[in-house]
């Protein structure tokens, strides 16, 4: 048999092998391309969905409204935020609870800081105050702000018969007959700067221990810088350019009550007046001149 019809006979037999087998169908690429495509910029700009998470621990079908501190709680509270961060402390021990609205300036009389701190730590004393500042400026805290310290003593300002329940007694390291160094003034004024403003206290409300007990106490001395005081808001003082005389109507002794002063006792009143504007002749008649600072204090602050 020729080569040529083994050939032929082979690729008859592939003919019909090949009829006999089930085609596949042919799909046509353009179709394939049409079918679910997504184009590339698309999906770059598909942002997943942040997921939801919830706690189960809590309970979401109310919201929970903040309660009332207990009186525990309030004291705590208190004691938190009644320290002042500038000053160094050494505790007292004799003291209540109040709010703060008055600031009482004292002079220790005693012959050094250590001496006062230690004054104000023993039990048989009765007496504490809330600061001490010392000669060169240094600031020791002895009670918390809200602490009621036992400086005021037997008092009486306006209305108020007991000002311990309302305000913070400051001691000066001062026997009473020096002056006052800077330092110590400074350091005073960034106190009484900072009590101001944590505890909104008037400019009215800075006063000595004389004013709230003239028939007992004379500190601060006359050597005190109460007009440096009023010049930074802590406390008043009167114009020394343009003082004039007071009307006719105008009762001094009315004046001096409106202010604040212990009436009950005239002439302490006039003398604690003049220890802190006047300085000079310190004694319980009132001057001319006297009448005009007071009315000048007067008409502008009252």
């Amino acid at each position: 048999m020729r080569l040529r019809d083994v050939i032929s006979g082979i690729c008859v037999l592939g003919f019909i092998v090949g009829c006999g087998t089930s085609k596949k169908p042919l799909i046509s690429p353009r179709v394939v391309a049409n079918i679910d495509a997504i184009k590339t910029d698309t999906v770059a700009n598909i942002v997943e969905a942040p997921k939801l998470v919830v706690d189960n621990s809590i309970d979401s079908s109310f919201v929970q409204v903040p309660r009332e501190l207990t009186p525990e709680e309030k004291i705590a509270e208190q004691k938190r935020t009644g320290l002042y961060k500038g000053a160094d402390w050494a505790g007292a021990i004799h003291y209540d609870l109040r709010k703060p609205n008055f600031v009482v300036i004292h002079h220790t009389a005693q012959n050094s800081v250590a001496q006062t701190v230690r004054t104000f730590q023993v039990p048989h004393s009765k007496v504490s105050a809330h600061y001490v500042i010392s000669k060169t400026g240094q600031i020791i805290q002895m009670l918390n702000d809200y602490d009621r310290a036992w400086h005021a003593g037997k008092s009486k300002w306006g209305s108020i018969d007991d000002l311990n329940s309302m305000s913070i007694g400051i001691e000066l390291d001062n026997n009473g007959k020096e002056p006052f160094p800077d330092t110590q003034i400074n350091a005073l004024l960034v106190l009484l700067d900072t009590l101001k403003t944590k505890y909104l206290i008037p400019q009215l409300n800075f006063i000595g221990h004389a004013d709230i007990a003239p028939m007992r106490k004379d500190d601060p001395s006359i050597l005190f810088p109460w007009k440096v005081l009023a010049q930074n808001g802590f406390g008043i003082w009167y114009n020394e350019d343009y003082l004039i005389s007071p009307p006719p109507n105008f009762n001094a002794m009315d004046a001096l009550k409106i202010m604040g002063y212990d009436m009950r006792a005239p002439e302490g009143a006039i003398r604690a007046f003049k220890r802190k504007y006047i300085i000079k002749e310190v004694n319980g008649v009132l001057t001319a001149h006297d009448q005009a600072v007071l009315y000048d204090l007067y008409r502008k602050y009252y």
